[in-house]
């Protein structure tokens, strides 16, 4: 027989395209339109509907960027059409390329009823009115400017409302009203399933020539000027290939509707508020209409807003999540980024989710839900464990650049040895289509192929291009058990993590962190948003400290209200576009606006606490915010003055700072050449090779500009060593030079300060930063064979290999950290660095002749232009500390210390703590009052060496009893409780302190 593969499929595909699908809409006429767009931001829908109209043409232009144009649609059904079903379609100037990045509307009866969404995938809303009966409904048009194109990553001033050009930007095509032909619209996925299965198959199969043969059958059938009549003709020629059932051994794919809804990123906050109205508006529809669909929706903050902004949405969400149909998924506040936010963060994130989804719900979420965070930290299967989840999911491991993840159900363990099981979609997306190539794709990438049979796809659209379709799901129903594909199941992935962990009885294992081969930069991109995130996060574990103090102590009543609505806005800023620095313009000025605002109402809260305690007197009182360091921890004591100082000695090489700890030697330049721990006479700075060394790369990555830095950027770099003035004094006891440097577009004032007692030369760099496409580091190659560095994360720290035997290691060219990291030799002797503020950082090790040295280097600021133009212009202040003579102890110490000051507070009593721990390695995280409101104190500890350690909790106020908590402050069936803590390696536990 002669091939003849091509032409049927080249036929198929032409028919498809050119006849079949512009036959489900058959007969139209068009409605009238009329329009009014608002000045300025968004309104209210019952607003909205008592706005005056103009009238509109189709063929109009409307919307300039970011504005919002509200349509009257009217219009009466053709007595010819009884017995039809009649749907309005509806065309604002939609790319169909480009669901979810553009213009969109929700729809709405004349009631103020909110229908579905329109957007370029989903361009119909149904209508019922009567053949001769009057239609009437309304769109609130949103006018988003698409700003990742064709040509993606280009420069763009559209980011901003501030910036944005007035010109409207789409022309309304079409707004009709017109028969839905259902056997047509069935008939175009019948073909569809069919010529994407058979291209999956191998070229001669029986199955695949059966399926080509049917597909001729049915266009023979199938008259091309007739397309409605002929439609059920042609259908039936397919019945026996798609009837054919699946194999007994076909790859299950559990689906679950989806349309992953970034919380900010393209758009501002505002515009995810509506977006997500408009999803979930459409996906509560499509509930009603498909008996065995199910939606999941992640995200507490999203159901939140429209519960707020939208309450007749929220409650036919509620409705459906009452079904069982819409379910909230990932027990988080929102979907966050896990690298940089501290535990406690991390904690809030779980804690607030689970009780909003409790409060709202009365359920809560089994698994963690992450499908497009940019790497996961090694803490998070503990905490997921200790928070009460079962199953952690995400997708994003496989953008890798460069080595593929083996696994795709697997148990993940962090740093502590605690394991969570672990699902990856081999699908590759959390967008499926549950197009043929996707299904195939699942069906032959499953890594656990030969003892397991199930993968997840989360099916739909994202970032508003409106969810899951009735494509979709008409195609889900054609799947469910179809000869040469994967078996379809709309399935609650609890069920799935439960079914696969049944089938998978010992799945291998995955040690350490889940490192994103991708998206480097997002641990420096927008250093205010980092920088007023970190300092946000403490001063909010400061006023609960604080706060819980003054409430037990001296009666103050307790601002839980407050406190939550805090760190809820903290929370949300969390979110995996807007901490790691890749949304536009216009999300990280309101971010570093909000961010500013939590800060300050954070630390009023702490002021009001501290005076409650402190009472009024002229005392000057050290409130010592930790555990570790000196001063009275957790509570405050008298102000200890100090003789003591730090010597400085100049000369025409430069200056030497010294004190009765360590020596450093500050050259001409502003290099430090010299760092002598004075207890063992060890150097930190290798002989011709000056630390605290500014260099500047190009930085233009061949795509995903804030998200990406590539590894080339090593290849093109200029030591910042031009001095504009240098100068040294000794202030209040400390040794001080000042540097400062201009370069390229930039200047920068560099304080190198050497306190008396102290081991920690402190940098603190004041950069006015106006660079493009330039990434800073700054350099400190260390007298240090390191083989690994300890990088700081929640809870503990982790391991690095320096080396790059094999792939993976060399991948890791930018990793992340925490307040430290540390570079120290098998015999102890390390050096550590500190900060306030940053993440980013590399390490190289260099062998000269004998001798084996360790650069580590810190990413202080990046300049990319695409999504924001002018990312990172403008000042910063950036606090480094470089701790000679430093362990893991001494590390950690430092760091909470940096980012922990002690306040000075007038008054006139002394403070007892609430809670003290002693024990090698023991760290205090957070001192609280319960989130029930009860008045019962949480305190959380962790080990902070990764080793095992004892100690003992001591209370300060009459109790009744300390238990063992979740982190979530959930009861547990076995508790320990008493005072005695024995921790093992980077244990973290939560004590429950009941008041008497």
């Amino acid at each position: 027989m002669h091939e003849e593969t091509s032409l049927t499929v080249g036929r198929v595909n032409r028919v498809l395209t050119e006849r079949v699908r512009p036959a489900i809409h058959s007969s139209r006429v068009p409605l009238e339109i009329a329009a009014h767009r608002l000045p300025g931001e968004p309104i209210a829908p019952a607003e909205g509907l008592a706005l005056e109209f103009e009238p509109f043409t189709a063929g109009s232009m409307w919307g300039p960027a970011w504005s919002t144009t509200w349509f009257r649609v009217r219009g009466s059904v053709p007595a010819e059409w009884s017995g039809r079903r009649i749907e309005a379609l509806i065309d604002l100037g939609f790319d169909i390329n480009m669901p979810g990045f553009q213009c969109e509307a929700l729809a709405y009866r004349p009631d103020g009823t909110p229908l579905k969404s329109i957007n370029p995938r989903n361009q119909w809303v149904a209508v019922e009115a009567e053949p001769g009966g009057a239609v009437e409904f309304y769109l609130e048009g949103a006018a988003n400017p698409v700003l990742l194109d064709y040509h993606p990553f280009l420069p763009t001033q559209e980011g901003d409302i501030r910036t944005s050009s007035p010109e409207p930007l789409y022309r309304v095509r079409h707004m009709d009203l017109a028969v839905f032909e259902e056997a047509v619209f069935e008939l175009a996925l019948d073909l569809e399933v069919l010529i994407e299965l058979q291209a999956e198959l191998p070229e001669t199969s029986p199955r695949r020539m059966r399926i080509l043969q049917a597909l001729d059958d049915a266009l023979d059938v199938l008259d091309l000027q007739h397309i409605v009549e002929t439609a059920p003709d042609a259908r039936a020629r397919l019945a026996d290939v798609l009837a054919s059932p699946a194999d007994a051994s076909a790859h299950r794919i559990a689906a679950i509707g989806h349309a992953h809804i970034d919380s900010a990123w393209l758009w501002p906050v505002r515009e995810t508020i509506r977006k997500v109205a408009r999803t979930t508006s459409s996906m509560t529809t499509l509930i009603d209409e498909q008996p065995d669909f199910l939606y999941g929706m992640s995200s507490a903050q999203q159901y939140a807003w429209i519960k707020e902004h939208r309450p007749e949405v929220f409650a036919r969400v509620k409705d459906a999540v009452a079904a069982g149909r819409f379910l909230p998924l990932g027990g988080m506040w929102v979907e966050s980024d896990t690298v940089m936010p501290t535990g406690e963060s991390l904690v809030r994130q779980f804690s607030h989710g689970q009780r909003f989804f409790e409060r709202e719900f009365g359920i809560r979420s089994k698994g963690v839900w992450l499908p497009d965070s940019f790497g996961y930290s090694p803490a998070l299967p503990q905490l997921m464990r200790r928070a009460g989840f079962e199953w952690f999911f995400t997708q994003k491991i496989s953008w890798n650049q460069r080595n593929v993840f083996p696994h795709h159900s697997f148990l993940w363990e962090g740093i502590d040895g605690s394991r969570m099981f672990t699902h990856f979609p081999p699908m590759d997306t959390y967008n499926s289509q549950l197009s043929g190539s996707e299904v195939a794709k699942a069906s032959r990438q499953f890594k656990e192929n030969r003892k397991a049979t199930m993968s997840i796809a989360p099916v739909g659209w994202g970032d508003g291009g409106g969810g899951t379709t009735r494509e979709m799901t008409g195609k889900a129903a054609r799947m469910a058990s179809l000869e040469g594909a994967a078996q379809v199941e709309w399935k609650h992935p609890d069920d799935f993590f439960d079914d696969a962990r049944a089938e998978l009885t010992d799945p291998a294992v995955w040690v350490g962190e889940l490192y994103l081969e991708l998206h480097r930069g997002t641990l420096t991109s927008q250093h205010a948003t980092k920088a007023l995130h970190r300092w946000a996060e403490q001063a909010l574990i400061e006023a609960e400290l604080w706060a819980a103090t003054a409430t037990v102590q001296r009666g103050v009543e307790y601002p839980h209200d407050e406190l939550d609505r805090l760190w809820q806005t903290v929370l949300l800023h969390e979110f995996h576009d807007i901490l790691p620095g890749t949304s536009i313009a216009w999300v990280h000025r309101e971010a570093v606006e909000v961010l500013s605002g939590v800060l300050s109402d954070a630390e009023k809260l702490s002021s009001t606490a501290r005076q409650a305690l402190a009472g009024e007197g002229d005392r000057e009182l050290v409130f010592t915010p930790t555990s570790v360091g000196g001063g009275r921890a957790l509570g405050a004591a008298p102000v200890v003055l100090s003789t003591a100082s730090a010597s400085l000695t100049e000369s025409p090489d430069g200056f030497m700072l010294s004190n009765d700890l360590v020596t450093v030697i500050v050259s001409a330049e502003g290099l430090i050449t010299s760092a002598v721990d004075k207890a063992t006479g060890r150097e930190a700075i290798p002989a011709g090779k000056p630390a605290n060394l500014f260099q500047l790369h190009q930085d233009f990555p061949n795509m995903w500009d804030a998200w990406d830095i590539d590894r080339y950027y090593k290849n093109r770099v200029d030591d910042l060593t031009a001095v504009s003035s240098i100068s040294a004094s000794v202030v209040d006891g400390a040794a001080v030079v000042v540097v400062e440097r201009a370069f390229s577009e930039s200047r920068l004032t560099q304080t190198i300060t050497l306190r008396p007692d102290s081991r920690t030369v402190l940098l603190q760099n004041d950069i006015d930063w106006y660079e493009t496409e330039k990434l800073l580091k700054l350099a400190f190659p260390l007298d240090v064979f390191a083989r690994e560095t300890l990088a700081e994360t929640q809870f503990g720290f982790q391991r690095r290999v320096t080396h790059v035997n094999t792939s993976w290691e060399a991948a890791k060219f930018e990793t992340s950290m925490h307040r430290f990291v540390l570079a120290q030799e098998d015999d102890g002797f390390g050096v550590a660095l500190v900060n306030d503020s940053i993440y980013g950082y590399d390490t190289s090790r260099e062998v000269d002749g004998d001798d084996v040295t360790t650069t580590v280097r810190l990413s202080l600021l990046r300049a990319p232009r695409f999504p924001d133009p002018d990312t990172d212009h403008g000042r910063h202040e950036i606090e480094v500390g470089l701790v000679i003579g430093a362990d893991a102890e001494i590390a950690t110490a430092e760091g909470i210390r940096l980012n922990a000051p002690a306040h000075v507070v007038r008054g006139a009593n002394e403070v007892e703590p609430l809670v003290s721990a002693t024990g090698s390695g023991i760290v205090v995280s957070s001192v609280k009052l319960a989130d029930d409101r009860s008045g019962d104190v949480i305190v959380r500890v962790y080990e902070s060496l990764g080793r095992r350690t004892t100690g003992t909790l001591t209370v300060g106020f009459e109790h009744t009893g300390i238990r063992e908590v979740s982190l979530i402050e959930d009861e547990l069936d076995s508790p320990r409780t008493g005072g005695e803590l024995t921790l093992k390696p980077f244990e973290v536990r939560t004590l429950r302190i009941a008041r008497a």
